[in-house]
């Protein structure tokens, strides 16, 4: 059964300027880069083909809201089409953003991805640090003091550079093209027993550097693999369907701005096939770093994204709690449903599989290029 409209859309429903992409089915089929509207679903490809081309406009909003395009039909009728909201843009993703999700890599790291060590690990890296890491600056002369002194005590980590040194963790987290959108399959690793969703508010840059918009995103981390080397990084993160991002971007306009994104909250449930449910919130006011500090350090003059950038901000949220009696923590299981909502941007919602039981990605770039060629909406 499909969704209502409320429980996908933002709280303000169809108020802002919302876009996106679905599969429209016919001889060819193909991607469209779609406008949401009261009156329905409208495909914009005839004056937009990409949304790397939309949101590289001078004003993606405005001409978002002015091409008239085609209707297709009622979202009601489209969900089940629905393609994640970006193509041809880089996927980079912020981590260590939170101090909550500081205290989480280090945790990972020093339990060497073992889950059943990880209450231990908790306890004895809050003596070892002695400080309140979410009250200090990263970069900041204090950072720098806390730095010189845990280093004279052996716990300096890679972890703890990025999140209160000066360099943002920056990372690739999926190729362009490679994520999913609302309502798809997102996998985990078969071999990955500690892994966990990453609710984030997805910043959309235009090539420029400029953040037009916003979306949801799930940066899913296998924990197991990143806490046994930092190096492993690729592989707990950067897997067949383990980035997902919608359902749509809205783009900043009369109703929707910077700072709405800088005040975010951000909802999680997890509920599984045993029943088990997990509720959470990451609140973006409580980010170590600015919003556009992030996309400075991801773009500007010594990296270049000519099609854009969609930047995961890194997540406040990270699940400890036993998912069964006894159990040492939070880890997914094939059948979980998964649900990212945040009033402005509306809800993503996925299910969990592992990524080797999902279809391969086989739809790239290329892909892309000939089938708007065979369409006719390559200029």
């Amino acid at each position: 059964m499909p969704p209502s409209l409320s429980e996908i859309l933002p709280e303000d429903g169809t108020a802002g300027t919302l876009v996106g992409r679905l599969w429209r089915k016919g001889k060819p089929a193909g991607p469209a880069v779609i406008a949401v509207r009261t009156e329905g679903v409208f495909d914009l490809s005839a004056t937009v083909p990409t949304m790397a081309d939309l949101c590289n406009a001078p004003d993606p909003a405005g001409l978002a809201r002015n091409s008239p395009g085609e209707r297709i039909g009622p979202l009601q009728d489209l969900v089940g089409d629905l393609l994640a909201p970006i193509d041809l843009q880089a996927i980079k993703a912020a981590g260590v953003t939170f101090a909550v999700s500081l205290l989480e890599r280090l945790i990972e790291e020093h339990a060497k991805g073992d889950p059943g060590r990880a209450e231990q690990v908790r306890g004895e890296l809050n003596t070892i640090i002695g400080a309140d890491v979410s009250t200090i600056k990263p970069g900041s002369p204090e950072a720098d003091a806390l730095k010189k002194t845990l280093m004279a005590r052996g716990a300096w980590s890679p972890y703890l550079e990025v999140g209160i040194g000066p360099y943002a963790e920056i990372f690739t987290k999926a190729p362009p093209m490679a994520a999913v959108g609302y309502g798809a399959e997102i996998g985990i690793r078969s071999d990955s027993d500690w892994n966990n969703p990453e609710p984030e508010v997805t910043l959309i840059v235009s090539a420029k550097g400029q953040i037009v918009g916003a979306t949801l995103g799930n940066d899913v981390n296998l924990r197991d693999i990143e806490g046994r080397s930092a190096l492993l990084l690729g592989i707990a993160k950067d897997n067949n369907a383990s980035c997902a991002i919608g359902p749509f971007i809205r783009l900043f306009d009369s109703t929707f701005a910077l700072d709405d994104v800088r005040q975010a909250k951000v909802e999680l449930e997890v509920t599984g096939p045993d029943q088990f449910r997990l509720r959470g919130q990451s609140d973006l006011s409580k980010i170590s770093r600015d919003p556009t500090d992030l996309v400075r350090q991801a773009m500007g003059g010594a990296h270049q994204y000519p099609d854009g950038m969609a930047l995961m901000t890194g997540t406040l949220f990270a699940p400890t709690e036993p998912r069964k009696p006894g159990g040492t923590g939070f880890t997914h299981m094939v059948g979980d449903l998964v649900s990212i909502r945040s009033p402005k941007l509306g809800t993503l919602t996925n299910k969990v599989n592992h990524c080797d039981k999902i279809p391969p990605w086989t739809f790239g770039t290329t892909a892309l290029m000939r089938n708007l060629a065979a369409r006719g909406l390559l200029r």
